[in-house]
């Protein structure tokens, strides 16, 4: 247990985004699991949906089709895990950021980053 607390610590100071996620979710500004971000997309509250790069691409395409239908920005991200410990929780394949401001220091980290696929 320890050495996850280490390596998650090292990991989440080289990278910007997974603390973001961090600081959304401890200002209760983010949720996840699939039926969450999906009621929070249809809502009209989230402002970012952020699915893991190792979802199935069922999910992928689900939540694909739902941002461009609700005009919401969304990026893939990082892996289950990854996503997971940054929130705190186990494991997460989707997740909202319901913080305008959160959204906007997330999507200006990803755009300097060639390597993540996004989408406005």
């Amino acid at each position: 247990m320890r050495d996850w607390k280490r390596r998650w610590a090292r990991l989440a100071n080289r990278d910007k985004v997974l603390s973001l996620i961090g600081l959304s979710m401890k200002a209760g500004r983010c949720t996840s699991g699939e039926m969450m971000t999906e009621n929070e997309t249809k809502a009209g509250k989230a402002k970012l949906v952020i699915v893991a790069s190792d979802a199935s691409e069922n999910t992928k395409k689900k939540f694909r089709d739902m941002c461009k239908f609700y005009r919401v920005p969304i990026c893939f991200y990082g892996d289950k895990d990854t996503l997971g410990h940054a929130m705190g929780k186990e494991f997460r394949a989707s997740l909202a950021i319901l913080d305008e401001g959160f959204a906007d220091g997330i999507l200006k980290e990803l755009k300097n980053r060639e390597d993540i696929a996004y989408r406005r």
